[in-house]
């Protein structure tokens, strides 16, 4: 494709995405090849709602597509008519230049990229150059069963979706089997429809620490918290969602006992204390940090959210969760085995101590023999 070269550009401009900045996508990828360096290898990569005349993500991968020995990438858009009337749509040079551009189409369909191991021009070499594009029958929503064959068609699926349709997008990853690496709002981690998968050890939290918040680029005409560079950058409350291995999520946490803790956290909330605080509501004892988890209780605790940014499977055991809707989702004898005594201050199951309402808590165990109660 001879135009081409309006895309090439993101070789030397990397922050021209309106959604998941460059760099973002660079430090989350390259941990999963530190990891394991074959982990894209001959692998079909799709980014569905992922325009590269303005993503990063499909620019990412098609520059390192022969680095990464990738089989095939796919990226699709929505068409424009189908999205919010309060999103503007600009036309880009690539688009208008091709002698494939249809006025009308442009506005109604999806459009679809394809880059393959075909050498299009000729150069030597596999990269953006080569993309190629067409416009799709229908309107690009993942949803639709043009998407749907190549969902199915595809090994991993990585994107940012939009947030609130976070938990249907991943359904329909999980439902066909596939290996992802998406972004969603942190909040989206207590979902009844996401934390089982979590708890049973399907899907964890991508290599960035979920403390970091996320800034993303937004286009001209919505809201931003300030310009770096003269890109407009707003932060959002978001983290990577992934089933592919990282370092972080086989490593296993250091940990002082707990009379350590007492005596020399740095947290004032511990230090000096007699024992740990437990709930009104739960058989467990509550930990305010993630780091002053003791490493000899075997009983049950109840830790920050974020704890699942640090969770390694070979050495906790996730029993539930509190948040507020404990009592609707938590199956009868998770209640039972965390002995859950309805509190009138609870609202539905969050955790209470001395009559206080805490935060969303996880409720973990060691796995880890010898530990005392």
């Amino acid at each position: 494709m001879a135009n081409n070269s309006i895309l090439s550009k993101a070789k030397n401009a990397k922050n021209d995405e309106f959604y998941t900045q460059w760099a973002d996508i660079e430090k989350e990828i390259q941990a999963y090849i530190e990891f394991n360096p074959d982990v894209f290898r001959d692998k079909t990569i799709l980014c569905p709602a992922d325009d590269p005349e303005w993503s990063n993500f499909t620019k990412f991968f098609a520059l390192h597509f022969a680095e990464y020995g990738l089989k095939k990438l796919i990226s699709t858009s929505y068409a424009p008519e189908s999205k919010p009337k309060n999103i503007p749509y600009q036309i880009s040079m690539f688009e208008q230049k091709d002698p494939k551009f249809d006025a009308k189409k442009t506005r109604a369909n999806g459009k679809i990229f394809v880059l393959d191991r075909s050498d299009v021009n000729k150069d030597g070499k596999i990269d953006i150059d080569d993309l190629k594009w067409d416009y799709m029958n229908g309107d690009g929503d993942f949803r639709s069963e043009e998407v749907l064959k190549l969902r199915d068609e595809a090994d991993i699926i990585v994107t940012n979706p939009p947030f609130s349709l976070f938990r249907e997008f991943l359904s329909w990853i999980t439902e066909a089997n596939k290996q992802f690496l998406i972004i969603g709002n942190k909040n989206a981690i207590i979902l009844k429809e996401v934390f089982p998968m979590i708890q049973n050890n399907k899907i964890w939290i991508g290599y960035r620490n979920i403390n970091q918040d996320i800034w993303f680029i937004v286009p001209d005409g919505h809201e931003y918290e300030k310009e770096v560079g003269g890109v407009r950058i707003k932060h959002i409350m978001g983290c990577w969602y992934t089933n592919l291995d990282h370092g972080r999520h086989h490593q296993e946490m250091p940990l002082m006992s707990m009379s350590d803790n007492l005596k020399f956290s740095k947290h004032k909330e511990i230090k000096g204390k007699a024992e740990y605080e437990k709930y009104d509501n739960y058989d467990a004892i509550e930990i305010p940090f993630t780091d002053a988890i003791p490493s000899d209780y075997n009983g049950v605790m109840g830790v920050p959210v974020t704890f699942l940014d640090k969770y390694c499977p070979t050495q906790f055991e996730i029993i539930w969760q509190a948040s507020g809707n404990t009592r609707a989702s938590a199956p009868k004898d998770v209640l039972q085995k965390l002995n859950y005594r309805p509190h009138p201050q609870d609202r539905g199951g969050c955790a209470v101590i001395n009559g206080v309402r805490q935060y969303s808590r996880v409720f973990i165990k060691h796995k880890s023999k010898g530990a005392k109660k």
